[in-house]
């Protein structure tokens, strides 16, 4: 099974969902990186449920760096990191062995694996996988950050609920810093809106889905290889490898099918 991701920077993740710890192997990051403690677990916690609205799964997600970090610096040798898991209820998932959930991996891993993958909470085909994955973003945005590059996301959508987008033309890199906190809406009025549909969605014993909009400023142009290796396709391959998402669009999207010339 192949957890790798990369070429010029290499990830390897590691863990399932309820075994004792899930971790990530960073190959391909500079020596000498200063990395900031206080900005990695600023976004560890950003990516944390922020309230009832999401999973009730609580965990402290701290990374524990183990290799390739000396003296507050990257070494240039893999830097690995591990965290720990601790809120499982394993006993919670013991019927996925007979009763595979629609929409997840359950079927097919057990297919692909024979019966012996860790079914429990989805192994490692959870989305809590994402978290060492939100680290190794946080290294690499400490890495960009000096070169004039900054990225940034809010909420696009929870159900009929739609924020107002980035505006390309305007976008100043400052609008990020206040994309925090329980639902980072631009328009912090349809935030009242987005809450009260979930918990709406809560009460009939279901749940909503929701879209993300992410903006990079100060990036050069040129970037990316033609066709197999374009900025778009390598985006678009990690972006899918976050269980949950179904569907991703640059620019447009797919609003162009409905566009002519």
């Amino acid at each position: 099974m192949s957890s790798f991701w990369g070429k010029n920077l290499k990830l390897s993740l590691f863990g399932e969902s309820h075994a004792n710890a899930i971790g990530i192997v960073i190959d391909g990051l500079p020596a000498g990186l200063l990395l900031d403690e206080e900005k990695i677990a600023e976004e560890m916690e950003r990516r944390k449920p922020q309230s009832s609205l999401s999973t009730a799964r609580k965990e402290a997600d701290r990374p524990e760096i183990l290799s390739g970090f000396f003296n507050g610096r990257t070494t240039g040798t893999p830097l690995s990191a591990v965290i720990y898991n601790g809120n499982t209820r394993s006993q919670d998932y013991t019927s996925l062995q007979d009763v595979p959930r629609p929409g997840h991996a359950d079927y097919t891993g057990k297919i692909r694996y024979g019966g012996f993958q860790d079914f429990r909470g989805g192994g490692h085909f959870s989305g809590r996988l994402t978290a060492p994955l939100v680290f190794a973003g946080s290294l690499c945005k400490q890495f960009l950050s000096p070169l004039g590059i900054e990225i940034g996301a809010h909420i696009a959508n929870i159900g009929a609920v739609k924020d107002t987008g980035f505006d390309p033309v305007t976008l100043d890199p400052e609008m990020f810093l206040s994309l925090k906190g329980e639902l980072p809406f631009l328009d912090r009025e349809k935030a009242a809106a987005a809450r009260q549909t979930a918990e709406d969605a809560a009460k009939n014993g279901d749940s909503v889905g929701g879209s993300i909009e992410c903006a990079i400023t100060g990036l050069k142009a040129g970037l990316g290889d033609p066709f197999f290796d374009s900025a778009e396709s390598v985006l678009s391959s990690l972006l899918f490898s976050i269980p949950a998402v179904k569907g991703v669009e640059f620019g447009a999207g797919f609003r162009m099918c409905e566009a002519y010339g």
